[in-house]
């Protein structure tokens, strides 16, 4: 059993928190794990690849039901065209190669981002992966694929907007709940946990609106040398916090 299993099935009373429903990760560190190996870049979105594999794996095992994953951001269009083609193709590679495993052990897939200007053999990906694995409730795979939170929160206003100018919504019954309603990641609880790989210390643009309470953690860890003893350590961390939610603890009354 792992450390982070013990903990939480150990029962203690220490009052720690559970190991954290949702787990949100920005995947970083591709690129310089590659350079300092003097290969191509691409070389490290695929061993990248194999570690997002062996998170997935982990997460499901140690109790986790949410783990969302950033793949390709908005901004990263501006990356050289061999590169973006590259990560297409690792996304397109992971969906043929392990969907169907991933539908057998329960896994349902969810592509969170804008759909519109992805190449069709992709875009039809997606959809199948969805749709394949829609009715799975063990484990909720999220991709972050063509992802970038503002414009998430742009789509969702225009929505709601739409909806309000066709008189179906009144503007004084928009409530936060309401309006997580109509972003990508509806129907699920926000990230408890955010971890980033790379030692850098920033969001990102990822998941603006979701992260309102998270825990961060940022670890120097490059994303292809990322594994379960990493994802552990980040799930410690977090049991070690108090949140609060805005409000005070007893202690401070």
């Amino acid at each position: 059993m792992s450390s982070v299993a013990a903990s939480v099935s150990s029962g203690d009373g220490g009052g720690k928190p559970p190991v954290p429903t949702h787990v949100a990760i920005i995947m970083d560190g591709n690129g310089r794990w590659a350079k300092a190996r003097g290969l191509p870049r691409a070389a490290g979105h695929e061993r990248g690849v194999e570690a997002l594999r062996k998170v997935v794996e982990a997460a499901g095992e140690i109790g986790i039901k949410y783990l969302t994953v950033y793949s390709f951001s908005t901004e990263n269009w501006r990356r050289p065209a061999s590169e973006v083609s590259a990560l297409f193709g690792l996304l397109k590679t992971y969906m043929q190669k392990d969907l169907n495993r991933l539908r057998k052990e329960g896994v349902k897939i969810t592509i969170i981002g804008r759909r519109e200007g992805l190449p069709k053999d992709i875009a039809d990906l997606v959809a199948k992966a969805e749709r394949d694995t829609k009715d799975n409730d063990r484990f909720y795979l999220n991709i972050a694929f063509n992802y970038g939170g503002r414009e998430e929160i742009v789509r969702a206003v225009r929505k709601v907007a739409t909806e309000a100018a066709a008189g179906r919504v009144e503007p004084e019954s928009i409530t936060e709940d309401m309006f997580a309603d109509y972003l990508d990641t509806r129907g699920m609880p926000d990230p408890d946990l955010l971890i980033r790989t790379s030692a850098e210390y920033r969001l990102s643009n990822f998941l603006l609106w979701q992260i309102a309470y998270s825990e961060f953690v940022f670890l120097d860890v490059l994303w292809p040398d990322f594994d379960r003893g990493w994802l552990e350590k980040a799930v410690m961390v977090y049991q070690e916090r108090e949140r609060r939610f805005g409000a005070v603890t007893q202690g401070e009354l």
